[in-house]
């Protein structure tokens, strides 16, 4: 019913290569014959339309088999992965799970039921309808992590038009809506899905090499692993078409090496919000941060320099907070942004921007920077209280190698002098220790100063 036209695509390419999970391949013949197959274990196990279901795996075979078959049943889903362990307890009660189905290493499938009643207003309104369901967390960047619940159905309706088929790799975590739509882009047109054992550069390109991928869907701080790495030297990259990068802003100095380095690979900008979905999107070209965003299903506008979207596929609403919507219907992203024409330039949240005396700094510009000099690792840039004008800019700095501490920062204050002006540059440069980006490979960004941007 709901995901048939996937099934009729996959009964039209059953030879075809549906999934790569440990080396092995999966074809699509045997996606839906474990589709099938769970269809009755779902029914013997009495897991009923508009049941909750917690859903802890990472891509499997049986992780999308289980994925599609929950959905095709009506059910509400919880995507949860390994990343979330530590508030996996607080996310499943959140989303007030009834069911658990976890998918092991060796895509073995543990079923268990939970003590809850799921009784949220937006469920009931879901179930009304008679549609299957998705909850997904924000990062909880700003303060606590947000359920949001979206009508599968909305967020189907785009992949039936067919488009291109492709091998990816699904780098994205399985409970992160970039990643899903990843995965439903994929199965709606019988492409093949590369899944990967760990996300390092070695493994990533090893497997892009290994599998001839075409399309890897990544961020910018895995692109500047990858340079710094240069595990590229390493493999045979020739098939990668298109790496596309999304989820924080990119530096321009990554950008700028990486298109030198491949200039065959198209670099292409996405944008999406767990709370609308995922925009089309067209980079201005592979090396601009200029990108026009939108596409059938979404409308977009700026207001006061932050970038609005009203979309078909927008959330039914947070389990645990506010509707965010304006009257009129449009999700404020957080997001400021420049115009040109048609395209803008996402320069960060309003709320990481920095006031330094009036002037606003976005920290991506100054960590651009920061990441041209020599022995940079990561660079994360943000503001501090100051009495006297506000906030001051601090970067935290990992290093490639160890040097003296002291002769780097003055080189590298040094440097950001004759790149920025003087109110963006670092006032406090902190070296240290491990990553600078979490399991997401986003950035870890301190945000210390205030969590509004004009510095109030």
């Amino acid at each position: 019913m709901f995901v048939d036209f996937l099934f009729e695509r996959f009964e039209q390419g059953k030879e075809l290569d549906a999934i790569v999970w440990r080396d092995k391949v999966f074809s699509y013949g045997h996606l839906l014959s474990r589709v099938r197959y769970f269809d009755e274990i779902l029914v013997d196990k009495g897991i009923v339309r508009g049941s909750v279901v917690a859903l802890e795996a990472d891509f499997s075979p049986d992780a999308i088999a289980l994925f599609l078959s929950l959905t095709e049943r009506g059910c509400i889903l919880v995507p949860l992965t390994k990343s979330l362990e530590m508030k996996k307890g607080d996310f499943r009660g959140l989303a007030q799970c009834e069911v658990v189905i976890s998918v092991g290493k060796n895509d073995s499938v543990r079923f268990s039921r939970l003590p809850t009643k799921a009784d949220h207003a937006l469920y009931s309104k879901l179930r009304s309808l008679g549609h299957p369901g998705l909850v997904v967390f924000s990062s909880g960047t700003m303060g606590e992590n947000k359920a949001i619940l979206h009508d599968l159905v909305c967020l189907l309706e785009k992949f039936k038009t067919p488009r291109y088929r492709m091998r990816a790799i699904t780098f994205l975590l399985f409970d992160h809506l970039g990643a899903i739509n990843t995965m439903l882009y994929q199965l709606s047109n019988t492409g093949c899905i590369v899944t990967v054992r760990d996300r390092t550069p070695e493994t990533v390109l090893g497997a892009v090499a290994k599998h001839k991928v075409a399309l890897l869907p990544t961020s910018p701080t895995f692109i500047n692993l990858v340079l710094l790495s240069e595990a590229y030297k390493r493999y045979d990259l020739s098939s990668l078409r298109t790496v596309t990068y999304g989820t924080e802003p990119m530096q321009e100095s990554t950008l700028r090496r990486f298109h030198e380095l491949f200039p065959n690979i198209r670099l292409q900008q996405t944008y999406g919000l767990s709370e609308v979905g995922v925009l089309r999107s067209k980079s201005k070209s592979s090396d601009s941060l200029w990108v026009k965003v939108g596409g059938e299903e979404f409308q977009t506008r700026v207001v006061n320099g932050i970038l609005q979207i009203k979309a078909q596929s927008a959330m039914l609403g947070y389990l645990n907070a506010p509707s965010p919507f304006t009257e009129d219907g449009w999700f404020d992203t957080g997001d400021l942004v420049e115009v040109d024409g048609d395209y803008v330039k996402i320069l960060g949240r309003k709320s990481e921007i920095i006031n330094i005396g009036g002037q606003k700094v976005c920290p991506s510009e100054v960590e651009s920077v920061v990441q041209e000099c020599d022995n940079v690792k990561e660079v994360c840039v943000y503001g501090e209280r100051n009495a006297l004008v506000g906030n001051i800019i601090c970067a935290d700095v990992s290093l490639k190698e160890k040097a003296d501490q002291r002769d780097f920062i003055t080189r590298l204050k040094k440097h950001c002098r004759s790149r920025l002006p003087l109110f963006k540059v670092p006032v406090k440069v902190n070296i240290v220790n491990g990553e600078l980006h979490s399991e997401r490979f986003k950035k870890k960004r301190r945000i210390e100063y205030s969590a509004n941007a004009d510095g109030s």
